[in-house]
């Protein structure tokens, strides 16, 4: 499979619409394109309300409004308010575009991103792509336990099980049963 083109950002600040109807996907915000880490491309899983679901080889540093492209755009009428299209990607990574957000949405070895429904609550806080602010609202995890938190997934490339959260500076035992049942890869 081939990683797109290089997009020239101020020739294309907008994706056209496609004749088929589907939705504009925004380019990215100008600014320095994404760098190419030392394994030069990521792949990701792009499924649900797209023209092209499927695997995408992209770019390192490449982010979720480059994948939509790389599917081809959102269909139309899809509501993307609760995706992060600025977000940049991780190898491995799924987004689920359109699909309801919380625990039925996710899914793979990756992280998820939904675009569809609102946030949920009930569903658990994903180690692959929650903030340091996320991390820090869960019971004993407080800023710096956060951090330490997302500098092992990108220091490893991502979570690919919750048991690797013991691997993390600062994660003991007991700290790891209180926090299992709140996280998810």
């Amino acid at each position: 499979m081939r990683a797109p083109d290089p997009v020239n950002e101020t020739a294309h600040a907008r994706m056209p619409t496609p004749a088929s109807g589907d939705a504009e996907v925004p380019g990215p915000s100008p600014g320095p394109p994404p760098v190419t880490g030392p394994g030069g491309h990521i792949v990701v899983d792009v499924s649900g309300k797209v023209r092209r679901p499927g695997i995408h080889q992209l770019p390192s540093g490449a982010r979720v409004a480059d994948a939509l492209r790389a599917a081809g755009g959102v269909r139309a009428g899809t509501d993307l308010t609760g995706l992060n299209r600025a977000r940049v990607l991780m190898d491995g990574e799924q987004i689920v575009v359109g699909a309801p957000s919380g625990p039925s949405a996710v899914g793979g070895t990756g992280g998820v991103a939904t675009g569809g429904g609102g946030g949920s609550a009930a569903g658990p806080v994903s180690l692959n792509t929650a903030t340091v602010e996320q991390l820090d609202t869960l019971p004993g995890v407080g800023p710096v336990l956060a951090q330490h938190i997302v500098d092992y997934r990108t220091q490893h490339g991502g979570f690919r099980s919750v048991d690797e959260l013991r691997e993390v500076n600062g994660i003991g035992d007991r700290r790891f049963a209180d926090l299992q049942p709140l996280v998810g890869p």
